[in-house]
């Protein structure tokens, strides 16, 4: 892994790390096309630790190629182990425009994928880390950046590839950096965004998709700030939801039951 001496980062306000770890399995690494191993992961988080850091986020992804249970178990073992203090832990998906679309891998069967889910979570949790979002698993605090996405809040995007969402008079707006390192150093500034506005009927599943995915939900007057729009609009929606025990039955709040989280596409698809 490519890196800056991280205590510089530490000097410079930064308090949080996200290490990109994917898996400890090499093997499983380079089925992703990631360029480092699995003790390359392991100097890293060490690295960070070394220089001071005491909130250090490890992604891994699970329901790889092949991927056995002990395999995705040791995963969670080693980055625990290791020091993650916060763990982004999502299931692999197939995304259109990729080497995985194309080559179709082998997957672990349903079985195997509800057997690293529940075990992992309850792995997790005896070694005391709290589940906040649905893939989201925390030691420390939440974190300010990710609970500002999931709620819908907007950031900003810097360097190659990145995201960002701006709220303007006219509307909310999404920004996606040019993706490739060398076209961004050579193209000139204006040349480096797109952008796309996101319509009125699209916004209740944008918003939702976000804040239901947080176990707590979000406070309802972040809809209308959020959106500019009102959440009377979605009354009819909210009542079936709600009645179906897929929502909580809150007036203050929009966030699904432990039933709605399971069945979360679902949900989201109501808002569509």
């Amino acid at each position: 892994m490519e890196h800056d001496p991280f205590a510089d980062y530490l000097a410079a306000g930064i308090n949080r790390l996200s290490i990109g770890v994917q898996s400890f399995n090499t093997e499983h690494l380079t089925k992703l096309g990631r360029i480092h191993s699995n003790a390359d992961a392991i100097s890293a988080i060490g690295l960070a630790r070394d220089a001071g850091f005491q909130r250090i986020n490890v992604d891994l992804m699970h329901g790889l190629p092949e991927q056995t249970l002990e395999q995705a178990l040791l995963d969670l073992k080693l980055a625990v182990d290791n020091g993650a203090t916060h763990i982004s832990w999502y299931q692999l998906t197939i995304e259109p425009n990729t080497v995985f679309f194309r080559t179709k891998p082998v997957l672990p069967v349903d079985e195997v994928l509800e057997e690293i889910q529940a075990q992992g979570e309850a792995y997790l949790k005896a070694q005391g880390f709290i589940n906040y979002e649905v893939s989201a698993w925390r030691k420390e605090q939440p974190s300010a950046h990710n609970l500002n996405y999931w709620q819908f809040g907007d950031y900003l995007a810097i360097g190659a590839g990145a995201h960002a969402k701006v709220t303007q008079p006219d509307g909310v707006y999404r920004f996606q950096k040019t993706r490739l390192p060398k076209d961004y150093l050579a193209k000139v500034p204006a040349e480096h965004v797109q952008f796309k506005r996101i319509e009125a009927d699209e916004l209740p599943f944008e918003f939702m998709m976000n804040a239901l995915r947080l176990n707590d939900g979000v406070a309802v007057e972040y809809y209308a700030q959020r959106t500019g729009l009102n959440l009377d609009s979605l009354a009819e929606t909210l009542d079936s939801l709600r009645s179906r025990k897929l929502m909580v039955d809150d007036a203050m709040r929009l966030a699904c039951t432990e039933q709605g989280h399971v069945f979360l596409n679902s949900v989201l698809e109501e808002f569509i």
